[in-house]
Formats: structure tokens, sequence, C-alpha cells
């Protein structure tokens, strides 16, 4: 029978229950079987986590943070400033920039599937594309917020973007306080992916 064999003839019983560990050992398996080209691969990952990852938002930002004509010519035309540093493409077309102040905080979602800025924040998260996050980030903000470590002044107005095919949304998070005279490469380590989802806040050195 085609099922009567031991679960040791699937290369799946081999792997290890740990995801990290799983990885590895798939992509082992697959470099032995050479259907994939492990230097090739770390290429790719390279590529996402460091230029089409959050690292291009991070450079956006801290220029905001630094330089005010920049930051009003990206409030005013985001779509434009970023082309002009060389971020766009599928999924980065559209571009706005909203900015959190004392008195307002915004966060970002897409309510009908996962739209998402890739070019400048890279792969979006899981908990992004969960039905959980869509739901709940419309109907009670603060609470989601709260269970990202945030934890707002009720004083602080909570606006929440729905992201689509047609704009994208990168949120400006707060400077931190002392953080004067730092240079635009050690602000963009204070600056997290989630900071500019808004489900999170700048680092505090």
């Amino acid at each position: 029978m085609p099922h009567d064999h031991s679960d040791h003839d699937h290369p799946h019983a081999l792997l290890p229950s740990d995801p990290a560990l799983r990885v590895k050992a798939l992509e082992t398996i697959l470099t032995r079987k050479g259907l994939i080209d492990p230097a090739a691969l770390d290429e790719i990952i390279e590529t996402y986590e460091t230029k089409i990852g959050p690292r291009n938002g991070a450079h956006v930002v801290a220029r905001a943070w630094l330089e005010p004509d920049f930051r009003a010519a990206l409030l005013r035309d985001a779509t434009a400033v970023v082309c002009d540093l060389g971020y766009y493409g599928r999924q980065g077309e559209h571009m706005v920039a909203v900015e959190n102040t004392a008195q307002t905080h915004n966060m970002v979602v897409c309510t009908l599937c996962s739209c998402y800025p890739w070019p400048l924040l890279g792969i979006p998260p899981g908990w992004y594309k969960s039905d959980a996050y869509r739901a709940r980030a419309v109907r009670e903000p603060r609470k989601v917020l709260a269970e990202f470590g945030v934890t707002l002044p009720e004083s602080v107005a909570v606006r929440v973007w729905d992201s689509t095919a047609e704009m994208r949304y990168l949120v400006i998070p707060q400077r931190p306080e002392g953080t004067e005279g730092f240079t635009q490469a050690q602000l963009m380590d204070l600056i997290t992916r989630d900071s500019m989802i808004g489900t999170g806040l700048a680092v505090v050195p």
C-alpha cells in the first residue's frame, strides 16, 4: 500500500522542530540536491535585511530628523522624495509620510490584506498580515499598542491609517531626547521597523 512505510522515508521527518534549525536543515538539503546556491541565497537575504529592509526607511526618518527642509518635503510629497533616494518599485508606489508628535501617534494597518511599503520597510512581519491585527488595530488601537509595549497618555490622540494598493504609509516616529549631536548613522540605529509602522517607538539611547 502507498502509505505502508516508515515516516523516516520522508525528508520532513528528519527536520528539527525549532524553526531556525528547520530552515537551516532545509537549506542544507536543497544545497546538496543542487537546487539552490548558498551564496546567492545569502545575497538575497542580505539585500532584504540591509538594503530593501527597514534600513531604507530608517535612512529616510533619520534625514527627516536632521534636516527640516527634507522633513517638510517628505511630509508634502513622500513619493517624490523616496523615489529621489532610489527607494521605489512595486509595493512602494504612492507613499505618504505621517509624523508622530506630542499630541498625535500614528499607526498603520491594511484592513483588507497586507499592503506594505516593501522598498522602505522590507518584508512585512507575520503579525501585520494577521486577521487579528487587521481587525483590532482599527477597533481598539490603544489595546493593540499596549500589547506591543506602547502605552500612551490619554492626551495623545491615536490616528490609524488604512494602507491600500493605492496608498502606503511611513510613520516618522518622534526623535528621542538626548540625541542632539548624533550622526545620521547613529540615529538610524534607533529607528526600528515597528516604530515606522507605529506599533513601536524609536529606541531611547
